[in-house]
């Protein structure tokens, strides 16, 4: 049941994101003006593609619930996949050889990761050190993406803030894991506990960053940063902080970790696949063109 919800997370995420990337660059401000995250408020489709991110995060709960960190978050990782023939036909994207090879690429080190690493479970209560560590750290090296990615434009920055939105997601899924042991003991539970302000920070952290990696309009960099370093960071979180093993036997060990790398380097192809083309002036070539059609037709006679 897990491996199904984490599945149908990964294609709610993938919807999610392409509409909500049409919803940024349909936002007047341009590329690095922060009042985009306001006047995507109002854009329809930017609040579709929201509900179903939402939609994806209760999915991807109820299957952390039942099954490994490392396993959900490879699952959900495929949301890439999905997402780019929906971005071919939602906002234009371009799927190339490179793109196409880094999409199989992926699959195929997801399943060999999963098939022969056999990711196993740990606890479901790590120790404060453990947390302390893991949310200290995220928060150095989400901070230090930032700084990069303000500096740059286009797909590097699309790279810079995926990357920084994929610690913070990563950090989210496990908190997420720990907090629906929580939900069930009531709202005074919930609200004394440390998961649910670290969850909303976590949340509200990889939000603002991954909207404005999709703000490049490129869809491939912002998502392929965002889930690799989500799957990376999540098998990090699910080993360090949950005692996760990734295999039962350390003759199994090295195929899991090449699946992974396959996989990894799938998304860096990925991250390479170029810009959508702009899109033809046709209003601006229609009036040139009726402009001169009424300049060069014959006048109806002399005025009287």
């Amino acid at each position: 049941m897990a491996y199904l919800l984490a599945l149908l997370a990964a294609f709610a995420f993938a919807l999610g994101n392409v509409l909500q990337q049409k919803g940024t660059l349909q936002a007047p401000a341009p590329e690095g003006d922060p009042r985009f995250l306001a006047q995507i408020l109002r854009q329809p489709v930017w609040l579709a593609g929201g509900g179903l991110q939402v939609g994806g995060w209760i999915l991807q709960a109820a299957a952390l619930d039942r099954g490994p960190l490392v396993v959900v978050q490879s699952l959900t990782t495929m949301s890439l996949v999905i997402a780019l023939p929906l971005g071919a036909r939602i906002t234009g994207q371009r799927i190339t050889r490179r793109v196409t090879l880094g999409a199989v690429a992926m699959v195929a080190g997801v399943v060999l990761f999963l098939a022969v690493g056999s990711p196993q479970g740990g606890t479901s209560t790590p120790p404060a050190a453990a947390w302390w560590s893991a949310g200290l750290s995220s928060a150095a090296i989400i901070a230090i993406l930032f700084s990069l990615g303000r500096r740059r434009r286009g797909a590097p920055r699309a790279l810079m803030f995926g990357c920084a939105a994929g610690v913070g997601f990563a950090l989210q899924a496990a908190v997420t894991k720990v907090f629906m042991t929580v939900i069930g003991k009531g709202l005074p539970a919930v609200l004394s506990s440390w998961t649910i302000y670290v969850l909303i920070a976590s949340a509200l952290a990889g939000f603002v960053l991954q909207q404005s990696a999709l703000k490049t309009g490129v869809l491939a960099p912002a998502m392929a940063s965002a889930n690799s370093v989500t799957l990376f960071a999540s098998v990090v979180l699910g080993i360090t902080v949950f005692g996760e093993r990734i295999s039962n036997g350390n003759a199994r060990l090295a195929p899991a970790i090449a699946g992974l790398a396959v996989a990894l380097g799938g998304i860096v192809l990925l991250a390479g696949a170029e810009p959508p083309q702009p899109a033809e002036p046709a209003p601006a070539a229609d009036q040139s063109s009726g402009a001169a059609a009424n300049h060069l037709a014959p006048s109806d006679g002399p005025e009287a």
